[in-house]
């Protein structure tokens, strides 16, 4: 072949538009190129639109597409972009934290009527009442499409479904929601428009709404919504041909094909968002001096510390987190990099609690802590729960008095038995039991020194008349600790 009729085969070959990655990869293999959509769905036409808007636009690098529970959970797989997942119906708020983290972005939410118009109302009306800056796709279809054909708040009056065999009854459901119209009353948004994607002519004002709707966000106008008609063959029990001819047949006539809103023209774009505040203005705010710590910075102590993972866990009661929030504050004070994330259950007493520490000289991906490098186990359930989890030749913390048989579930774990309990009350104070704990953390690890920790405590605790029987309560665990596994 020569150069020239190679050039020329290229040049002839239909590909994706560049909004989208180059292999669709969530079925490896045999169908790299196949989405998971269903025949006759109209979700690919929309995906199609977007993406050729994204590279037209050149806004691909900068784009973020926020995809939450329902038939387009898998966007993330076709979309050359940022991609978000969210939880169900929480796509705007979402939305709403990214772009205003990320100021000049161009946030997608990309969300399904039974998303939206149900478990997600309370976002999006208060997303488009901000006028935030995104654009919210909002396919309607009908139904739910992906849990099994239930009615959705856009369900038609007479449609039958899986929840609503005898057809919709507006007596007990309600009229099915025009969303369009809603969004379109609010004062803040730009641009609201209703399309389809059932035939050419209704695909090409579908294509042309999305991208001003997209370049209104990038001009900095804030808020647009775009609704798209679209079928649903399988939630339907109709074939994809006579799926698409109801699109135009019977919703277009509920839920009529037009323009709502569009005061793009007259509207003043929005000056960028003032995000997050430098630290100088932070440190005015709370009144504090970023420079005055407890303890005099130890740059050697910083460079040569080893990052923590802790997990702490126990009953409700137990302290567990203030334990973690002690451990985080000497972290603090100490000049590191601290995270805290609790868990804990409705019981003020006696229900499950837990959370997360980490500890580092650099800067924290995650505050989760799925594989502790250290498990203080403050009960029996808890040691029963985490102890698996820990790395190997980690540390395990156990509360024997509550605890009262060996742990040989882990061998490839140091394991310290200390009995909190007995502690803490033969010194008069039962609740310091949790003070036992970070001490027998800081005994094992030697993360921190134990001046440290008891500077911390005269200088924060709050509670003045027991900082003395806490400070009895560290230096009895401290002395239990290296008397018994490390003289």
């Amino acid at each position: 072949m020569s150069t020239t009729e190679e050039t020329k085969t290229k040049s002839d070959t239909i590909s994706k538009p560049a909004g989208f990655v180059e292999d669709f990869v969530r079925k490896p293999g045999k169908f790299p190129k196949v989405t998971h959509y269903c025949p006759g769905c109209g979700h690919g036409r929309v995906h199609k639109l977007i993406a050729e808007a994204m590279a037209d636009l050149e806004i691909g690098d900068k784009t973020i597409l926020i995809s939450p529970v329902g038939c387009t959970v898998f966007a993330y797989y076709y979309f050359d972009c940022g991609n978000l997942q969210a939880a169900h119906g929480r796509a705007p708020a979402v939305a709403t934290g990214v772009g205003r983290s990320n100021p000049g972005s161009i946030t997608i939410s990309y969300q399904g009527d039974g998303d939206l118009g149900a478990i997600g109302t309370a976002e999006i009306i208060h997303a488009a009442n901000r006028g935030e800056d995104m654009t919210v796709i909002f396919v309607n279809n009908g139904i739910y499409g992906m849990t099994g054909g239930q009615m959705a708040p856009t369900t038609l009056e007479g449609q039958v479904t899986s929840t609503s065999p005898y057809g919709r009854d507006i007596r007990d459901a309600g009229h099915p929601m025009r969303m369009a119209e809603i969004i379109a009353t609010l004062e803040a948004p730009v641009f609201v428009e209703r399309v389809a994607v059932s035939d050419s002519k209704n695909i090409m004002k579908a294509r042309k709404a999305i991208r001003k709707a997209l370049q209104s966000q990038k001009d900095g106008h804030g808020f647009s919504f775009v609704e798209i008609l679209s079928a649903c063959p399988i939630g339907w029990k109709m074939k994809p041909t006579d799926a698409v001819k109801r699109v135009n047949d019977e919703m277009a006539k509920y839920f009529p094909i037009q323009n709502f809103k569009d005061k793009i023209a007259e509207h003043q774009p929005y000056p960028p968002r003032v995000t997050t505040p430098d630290n100088k203005k932070i440190i005015e705010v709370l009144g504090v001096n970023k420079d005055v710590r407890l303890f005099k910075k130890d740059q050697k102590f910083l460079d040569n510390f080893k990052d923590q993972n802790i997990k702490i866990a126990g009953f409700g009661g137990q302290g567990v987190l203030l334990a973690g929030t002690t451990i985080g504050y000497l972290g603090m004070e100490t000049g590191l990099n601290v995270t805290w994330l609790p868990s804990y259950g409705p019981e003020m007493r006696g229900g499950t609690a837990n959370c997360n520490v980490v500890l580092s000289n650099k800067e924290i991906g995650s505050p989760m802590v799925e594989h502790p490098s250290a498990l203080i186990a403050m009960n029996g359930p808890s040691l029963e729960e985490f102890g698996p989890t820990v790395k190997k030749d980690g540390l395990i913390i156990i509360n024997s008095s509550v605890v009262k048989e060996e742990y040989t579930k882990r061998n490839d774990v140091k394991k310290i038995y200390i009995p909190m309990n007995e502690i803490a009350e033969s010194l008069g104070v039962m609740a310091a039991a949790n003070m036992a704990a970070v001490t027998a953390f800081i005994a094992a690890t030697k993360a921190f020194e134990l001046n440290h920790l008891l500077e911390l405590i005269k200088h924060n605790f709050k509670k003045k008349h027991l900082i003395e029987q806490n400070i009895a309560v560290i230096n009895k665990s401290y002395q239990y600790v290296n008397d018994t596994y490390f003289k």
